[in-house]
């Protein structure tokens, strides 16, 4: 799955416009790399997103097209 439509789904960021800005901007890194839109997520992968001073990390633990808001935490955890 595409990093943009994981980030949309899994609701670390809201939109997927935004995400896809935000991996423009080079504000979210995968295992260390700074990755565009297109990466294609895998279960394992250590994503960080930078909003302003503050970054959140957080590992993928599932991927699925679509899920429920109420399990969409249940895709990854925070580090």
């Amino acid at each position: 799955m595409r990093l943009d439509k994981y980030l949309k789904v899994s609701r670390l960021i809201k939109r997927r416009t935004v995400a896809n800005e935000a991996c423009d901007a080079g504000r979210v890194t995968v295992n260390g790399n700074v990755a565009k839109a297109s990466y294609d997520v895998k279960v394992g992968d250590k994503i960080a997103i930078r909003f302003g001073d503050k970054t959140v990390e957080a590992e993928v633990l599932s991927i699925a097209e679509t899920v429920r808001k109420e399990e969409a935490k249940e895709m990854f955890r925070y580090i």
